[in-house]
C-alpha cells in the first residue's frame, strides 16, 4: 500500500511564519513547507529585519512584538498571495516605511478590501500604479485598533491578515465581514492563533481579536491538505490505495474534505486518528458538489471528472477565478483540449463523462492546474504541460513523487 509523504502546509507554513515573527520569543517551525512561495515569505521577513535560521527540517524565527527591526525595506513577494497579503499587514505594526512588490502574475491579483480595511483603521497604505494592487508602500506608525469592515467574498485571506495582526494593535479588533469564502482557512488561522496564545470570540459575522500579543511556541505544520489531493485522486481513478500520514480526525484544513467528495463518487475512504487513505473500486459516479469552502480542490476534481459515470457539476467556485489564473477557465479549456463536453457559468462547471485524448496542457503558470491533470495523466496516456516547473511554487519535487507513486500504483 503506498504511504505518501505530503510536504508541509503552505497556508499553515505562512501563518506560522507570521505568528513566529509577531510573538515574544523563538518560534520553532517543525518541517515547514520549502517551497517558492514559502521561501519568498521568510525572505520577506529577513527584509524587513526579523532574524530567520533554516534548517532543512525546522526553522527558527526570533519573534519582535514590536514589528520590523528596520527602518526601511523593499520586500519582494514573488507569486506568493499569502506573502503579498500578510507581509504588508504584519508591517503595519511597526514603525518605518515599507515597500512592496510582487511578479506579474500577483500583481493581477486582487487586495482592495484588506486595503480599504487597513485604511479604515489609520494606516497609511499607497498603491503605486493600480488601486488595489500591488505595488505598496505602507508608511507604517502602529496600529490603533478599533472596529472595522471587510467584505472577504474574494478570498478569505484578507480576513486571516486582520485576524493575526489584531493582537498587535493598541486595542484589539473588531472585525464585522459582509461576505466570506473559504471558512475553514479562517478556522486555519483562529486555532493557530489559539497555539500562539491568543482567543478569539466570534459573535455573529463578527470577530473578536484581543490585544496583548502572541507567545512563541514549538509548532508542527501539517502535511498540505490541497496537496494530498492529487495523491488521492489518483488512488480513486487508478483503483489504488493511498495513505496519507500527518492527515486524520484533528486535522485543521478544510480541504482535507475532498475526500468526501471522492466518498460519495464510489472510492472507500478512511480518516483514521493520523492518517487517511483512499482506495479506488474501479467505480466513480457523477456527482453534484458545492466546492465554495475547498476551492483550491476543485482543479482536481475537474481533471478526474471525465471518468465519472455521468456528468460532474461543481458550484459556487467563482472566488477560483482570481486565484493564480482563472482556474475555473483554465480547467475547462484545458478539457476540451482533452476532447471533453464542459459549460461553465459564473462560478459553476459541468463536465460530462468521455474519453480523453492526450495533449500539450496549458499550465496559465498556475501549480494547481500542472498537479491536478497530472493526476488525469495517469489514465491517459500523451499528457504533457508547457511549463511543468511552476510546480515549484507548494512542491518542488512534484513530478518525482508522482512518478514514484503512478509506477507503484
Amino acid at each position: 500500500m503506498p504511504v505518501v509523504d505530503i510536504p508541509g502546509s503552505k497556508s499553515i507554513t505562512a501563518r506560522a511564519l507570521f505568528l513566529a515573527a509577531a510573538a515574544d520569543g523563538v518560534t520553532t517551525l517543525v518541517r515547514p513547507l520549502r517551497s517558492d512561495d514559502t521561501e519568498g515569505f521568510a525572505e520577506g521577513l529577513v527584509r524587513l529585519g526579523y532574524r530567520v535560521g533554516r534548517t532543512p527540517d525546522t526553522w527558527q524565527v526570533d519573534g519582535r512584538p514590536q514589528g520590523p527591526a528596520v527602518q526601511e525595506a523593499d520586500v519582494f513577494c514573488r507569486d506568493g498571495a499569502t506573502t503579498a497579503r500578510f507581509l504588508p499587514t504584519l508591517a503595519a505594526a511597526g514603525h518605518g516605511t515599507y515597500r512592496f512588490d510582487a511578479s506579474p502574475q500577483m500583481r493581477r491579483r486582487p487586495l482592495l478590501p484588506l486595503t480599504r480595511a487597513l485604511r479604515d483603521l489609520g494606516v497609511d497604505l499607497r498603491h503605486e500604479e493600480r488601486e488595489g494592487h500591488h505595488p505598496l508602500t505602507v508608511t507604517a506608525a502602529g496600529v490603533q485598533g478599533g472596529e472595522v469592515t471587510l467584505d472577504a467574498g474574494q478570498s478569505s485571506q484578507y480576513l486571516t491578515a486582520l485576524l493575526l495582526l489584531g493582537p498587535l494593535t493598541r486595542e484589539g479588533l473588531r472585525i464585522t465581514v459582509t461576505d466570506l469564502v473559504s471558512v475553514p482557512y479562517v478556522e486555519i488561522t483562529i486555532a493557530m492563533m489559539r497555539a500562539f496564545g491568543v482567543e478569539v470570540a466570534r459573535q455573529g459575522d463578527t470577530f473578536v481579536v484581543p490585544p496583548g500579543g502572541y507567545r512563541a511556541t514549538t509548532y508542527a505544520v501539517e502535511p498540505d491538505a490541497s496537496t494530498a489531493s492529487y495523491f488521492f485522486a489518483a488512488a480513486a481513478v487508478t483503483g489504488g490505495e493511498v495513505t496519507v500520514p500527518g492527515l486524520g480526525e484533528g486535522a485543521l484544513q478544510g480541504d482535507l474534505g475532498f475526500v468526501d467528495v471522492l466518498r460519495r463518487m464510489g472510492a472507500q475512504v478512511t480518516v483514521g486518528a493520523e492518517a487517511t487513505t483512499v482506495r479506488g473500486t474501479g467505480e466513480l459516479r457523477g456527482v453534484t458538489v458545492n466546492m465554495r469552502d475547498i476551492s483550491d480542490t476543485m482543479p482536481t476534481l475537474a481533471a478526474i471528472a471525465p471518468f465519472a459515470s455521468g456528468p460532474v457539476r461543481i458550484e459556487d467556485v467563482a472566488n477560483t477565478r482570481v486565484k493564480e489564473c482563472d482556474r475555473l477557465e483554465a480547467c475547462a479549456e484545458n478539457l476540451r483540449r482533452l476532447g471533453v463536453e464542459v459549460t461553465t457559468g459564473p462560478d459553476r462547471i459541468e463536465i460530462q463523462p468521455s474519453t480523453p485524448v492526450g495533449t500539450q496542457v496549458k499550465s496559465y503558470g498556475d501549480h494547481r492546474i500542472v498537479m491536478s491533470f497530472a493526476v488525469t495523466g495517469l489514465r491517459v496516456p500523451g499528457i504533457s504541460f508547457d511549463d511543468p516547473g511552476c510546480v515549484r511554487k507548494t512542491f518542488p519535487d512534484f513530478h518525482e513523487e508522482f512518478g514514484a507513486l503512478r509506477a507503484r500504483l
